[in-house]
């Protein structure tokens, strides 16, 4: 993987640790950034080893959000110029929110506009009680498009027209409460909660992770008539393959599966 310009890419073990590289603009997306966590995505989505995906920010800050050079160089663009580059933007954010992997998102900082897009793609999203937030593109005249699918899905209408609305900035413990994070914890203790998370995803069957992921992407938005189908497809595939075998086996054997850290 790699070498990148924009990125930092770590690996242990089993967790991947992908680090936002431009500190001297605040980790901002340009075009490169952009990129470039497209290309570590489509290499993770078959990446076997790999179980965790942890994304954070190099330096004090997660993501201002779009890198204003880049903003203003597209504002240059014809339409299709810039159809075609939210298109790139969108189908990055797409493929953050379907790796196979269990994603965690570790805020260490400040994180706006579509930092807050890439908090909201992943699966859980732990912050230091410093980090504060903002949906800023309303005060410039533009709308988080590209991001609202995974932001809408984490805080629900009600509070997406709020913030989205306003632009106001909002602290890590209000971003817990509408649903944004998973937790919040002293900046002191923010290296030792992220890898608790990290760690706790490797208790779990890898080849069930991916599933549960792709489960929750296709029932959460729709009837129970539309997925009984699909749920019970997909129990019957899971219950027949080696993976449930070892995890059942070691349960009635009082063993920690194949799988698990600690067997």
């Amino acid at each position: 993987m790699g070498p990148y310009k924009t990125i930092d890419v770590v690996r242990e073990g089993p967790i991947v640790k992908i680090w936002l590289d431009r500190p001297d603009v605040k980790n901002a997306f340009n075009e490169d950034l952009i990129g470039e966590l497209g290309d570590i995505c489509h290499a993770l989505s078959d990446d076997r080893e790999a179980r965790v995906v942890t994304l954070s920010g190099k330096g004090e800050v997660f993501s201002a959000g779009a890198d204003l050079n880049w903003m203003r160089k597209v504002g240059a663009y014809t339409y299709d110029e810039n159809y075609q580059d939210a298109r790139r933007f969108a189908r990055m954010m797409e493929s953050i929110y379907r790796l196979p992997q269990a994603t965690v998102a570790a805020i260490n900082g400040p994180c706006i506009g579509g930092g807050v897009g890439l908090l909201s793609a992943c699966d859980v999203a732990v912050a230091s009680e410093k980090a504060f937030f903002s949906l800023a593109e309303i005060r410039l005249g533009i709308a988080p498009a590209a991001i609202s699918p995974y932001v809408i899905r984490k805080i629900e209408e009600r509070k997406a027209r709020e913030f989205f609305l306003t632009g106001k900035r909002f602290d890590a413990v209000t971003a817990l409460h509408i649903g944004l994070l998973n937790e919040v914890v002293p900046h002191a203790d923010f290296a030792a909660a992220v890898e608790r998370w990290e760690k706790s995803f490797l208790h779990s069957a890898p080849g069930a992770v991916k599933v549960c992921k792709e489960l929750i992407a296709r029932v959460a938005h729709s009837s129970i008539d539309e997925v009984q189908d699909f749920t019970a497809e997909t129990i019957s595939k899971l219950r027949t393959a080696p993976e449930a075998k070892e995890g059942f086996a070691a349960f009635f054997e009082k063993r920690k599966p194949s799988w698990d850290p600690d067997a």
